[in-house]
């Protein structure tokens, strides 16, 4: 067990200064370096969390704290605490900037707000769900206190504990049964045991927003999962019914988000915060003015049919987890009208890869070359789509690779510049290992920079640069 934290103890060369209110499952210090002024101009704040190491705390706790120490060091912007340093398990902490800021539950105090408020606040919470989303993170604990609005304007996401990497291990499916989460805001997927759509944190935020423009939650304050389970199929009050002043258009943002299915939601949070931005842009539905619940004939049905979706089995949850572990390497293939010697040379460097990777994906790309000053055709002269062409023409390259269709992906890119674009594309969809041709010098190249030149240099992994001998 740690000894008692006191003010001025030293850990692992982090000095507590002052004890903040504990988080769920965490006691949190303000700390500086050791031999740092408490309020250096140059320091950076910063917060120690130490988890709780009672006895008889529940596995979430102990599981939670370490997905967040595996969670948190990947992820970067203004959207998220930056990371600082981490204990061991013998020593267990981790120290992350101290977000300089509000909490979003100090609004709670002054609810309802107004429409105008709580859009703007929900907007700025979509957008760091989306900048969250693109380093392939998933929250799935969002709520008012774990949002800090910084000085700035800024809406910052804290508390990792209970997210979702898809390129991690998901820890929490492997050792705990069923769903977790903060029951107001759990998801109907999150119910049936689902923790890899990125929908889930569309739902809770429309929880929040439902919150701030009504004074009440939607589902209430539920204490089990049975209770948790009622919105697989009971709809909420409509926020009009509560608050008058809720104008149509935020009512049916808020209804769209907290739909039962993913697919009747905002499909991405950048949708949502530009509905949220532009209210005359949001398209209104039965929704928009609706005062009562969905009839009950509506609801039987669906708790009929919520009925049949069951938690996963332990190994179907284990899917994920072995999808997050597979490498991604990626094959830029510059294929020409005939053979190609160079393009088959990449072909059998990629063989080989696969071959030692039992468990990669294969992603195979090629950059269709438009031009800058003009309108480039789509069709070649018996009017066949370029684009498409080039997919048949990547599909017969991999032919020989053979390779199960669900390890392997083609894409045909339109871009004026090669190396960005197959750049752009790897940096996006986190490839692991790139392989490309890198062909003959020539007096252009020496001169602009060959493509596997910009690659190499600019690539975020590993690059594998194929030569034909001369």
């Amino acid at each position: 067990m740690r000894p008692r934290l006191e003010v001025g103890q030293v850990i692992d060369g982090f000095r507590l200064e002052a004890p903040l209110k504990p988080g769920g499952m965490a006691n949190l210090w303000r700390v500086t370096r050791d031999g740092e002024a408490p309020q250096g101009a140059d320091s950076l704040p910063l917060i120690m969390k130490i988890p709780f190491t009672r006895g008889g705390e529940s596995a979430v706790t102990i599981v939670g704290f370490e997905v967040e120490g595996m969670i948190l060091p990947r992820l970067s912007g203004a959207h998220v605490p930056r990371f600082v340093a981490a204990g061991g398990y013998e020593n267990p902490y981790i120290v992350m900037e101290l977000i300089a800021g509000a909490p979003l539950t100090g609004k709670l105090a002054a609810l309802p707000l107004g429409a105008e408020e709580t859009a703007a606040i929900g907007a700025q919470i979509a957008l760091a769900l989306h900048d969250l989303h693109r380093q392939h993170v998933i929250h799935l604990d969002l709520k008012p206190s774990n949002v800090i609005l910084r000085d700035s304007g800024e809406a910052a996401l804290i508390d990792f504990g209970l997210s979702r990497h898809d390129q991690l291990p998901d820890l929490l499916a492997e050792e705990i049964g069923g769903p977790v989460g903060t029951g107001p805001y759990v998801s109907p997927e999150q119910l049936r045991g689902v923790r890899s759509d990125p929908r889930s944190d569309l739902f809770a935020l429309g929880v929040i927003l439902y919150f701030l423009c009504t004074g009440e939650r939607p589902f209430g304050d539920p204490q089990s999962i049975t209770e948790w389970r009622r919105r697989l199929w009971r709809d909420p009050l409509p926020p009009r019914a509560r608050n008058a002043d809720v104008p149509p258009w935020l009512q049916e943002i808020i209804l769209r988000c907290l739909e039962i299915d993913p697919a009747a939601r905002p499909q991405t949070a950048a949708d949502l915060a530009f509905a949220l931005r532009n209210p005359e842009c949001v398209l209104l539905t039965d929704r928009a003015n609706r005062v009562q619940r969905d009839p009950l004939a509506k609801v039987l049905a669906r708790w009929l049919r919520s009925g049949r979706s069951a938690f996963p089995e332990p190994g179907q949850r284990s899917l994920a987890q072995q999808l997050a572990r597979t490498p991604i390497i990626m094959a830029a293939v510059a294929l020409s009208a005939g053979p190609d010697a160079l393009s088959e040379a990449v072909a059998a460097a990629v063989a080989r890869l696969v071959a030692t990777e039992p468990g990669a994906r294969l992603v195979c790309v090629s950059v269709l070359k438009t031009s800058l000053m003009s309108i480039d055709p789509t069709e070649d002269a018996e009017g066949r789509s370029l684009h498409l062409q080039r997919l048949i023409a990547l599909k017969h390259w991999a032919r020989g690779l053979s390779l199960p269709p669900e390890r392997l992906t083609f894409h045909a890119i339109e871009a004026s510049d090669t190396a960005a674009a197959l750049i752009e594309f790897a940096s996006t969809n986190r490839a692991d290992h790139i392989v490309l041709g890198a062909r003959k010098s020539s007096a252009m190249r020496r001169y602009l920079g060959s493509v596997s030149s910009q690659v190499v240099a600019q690539a975020p992994c590993t690059v594998t640069v194929v030569r034909v001998p001369a």
